[in-house]
């Protein structure tokens, strides 16, 4: 399969990570967002990032240039149609999901694989409001998408072994290490990962520990490079809210319950540093 232009759907923190990572790697990226505010903050955020690993000597100036080059922009998917490849990276919502799925099932040529970063809604479901099902797959990226090495990738029930092969050969293109996984609510990173931000904040609302000891215990105790109620913080609360959700009612069991005080919290709006607070305040 050959890949030379790809569509990114969402210019958020994932989507333009990945819109970041594939123009880098010398593919022509099309990076999509709803309004036109969207996509000029995530082509800044993307400039800036550029900008720094320049900076620092991880890339050539010329290399950024290039990259940049190969970065276009759009507010539709009207240019789905020259595209070998799509990665969906809007926000956690099975509705949204398959919606767009439907949308680019129609305008992308047939046997494009049509991937999803989604970090815990069946690829399964997605795939079946496809035509196409056997060319959807998982590609779920960690954050942040320019330095992590890792990307899950998950098959649904009726992705081909063809696609899967692709997606794991192109993932390797990136520079990324592609691991497997199957179709189960938060697949592997999320399904282990939640549950751990889940108890730090039951601990913090049951007043167990301050929110410094908490993070500090896991950080000094357990290596943690950062601690659970930061990287919550970095996810964004309503993000961890949504797949702990997902984990509660695809599994079934109440160890998945999210805590009230992320409710609370997503409800005030206190997202995270997205939002500029969550459980610590950021400038």
């Amino acid at each position: 399969m050959d890949i030379k232009h790809v569509g990114v759907i969402g210019a958020g923190q994932m989507g333009n990570g990945i819109a970041q990572t594939f123009a880098l790697s010398g593919f022509r990226v099309t990076m999509v967002d709803v309004k036109p505010e969207f996509v000029q903050k995530g082509l800044a955020t993307v400039q800036a990032s550029l900008g720094k690993f320049a900076e620092k000597g991880k890339i050539k100036e010329a290399d950024k240039v290039a990259a940049l080059e190969r970065l276009g922009t759009a507010t539709d998917t009207s240019s789905a149609g020259s595209w070998d490849f799509a990665v969906e990276a809007v926000v956690e919502n099975e509705k949204l999901k398959k919606d767009l799925f439907r949308d680019l099932d129609a305008k992308c040529r047939p046997g494009v694989i049509l991937a999803t970063n989604t970090s815990s809604i069946s690829i399964t479901e997605i795939a079946a409001a496809t035509k196409r099902p056997d060319c959807v797959i998982g590609m779920h990226f960690m954050n942040p998408v320019p330095l992590m090495p890792l990307v899950e990738v998950i098959r649904g029930h009726a992705t081909s072994d063809a696609t899967c092969a692709a997606t794991v050969e192109l993932a390797k293109k990136l520079g990324k290490t592609p691991l497997e996984a199957n179709d189960y609510p938060g697949f592997v990173a999320n399904r282990i990962l939640m549950p751990m931000i889940n108890e730090a904040v039951f601990a913090l609302w049951e007043g167990v520990a301050s929110r410094e000891s908490i993070d500090g215990i896991m950080k000094l105790g357990m290596n943690h490079p950062m601690g659970p109620l930061t990287l919550a913080d970095f996810i964004g609360l309503d993000t961890c809210l949504a797949i702990l959700e997902v984990l509660h009612r695809g599994l079934g069991d109440d160890k998945y319950r999210p805590c009230p005080l992320l409710r609370k919290m997503v409800a005030a709006g206190h997202l995270g540093k997205k939002t500029g607070r969550g459980f610590y305040t950021y400038g």
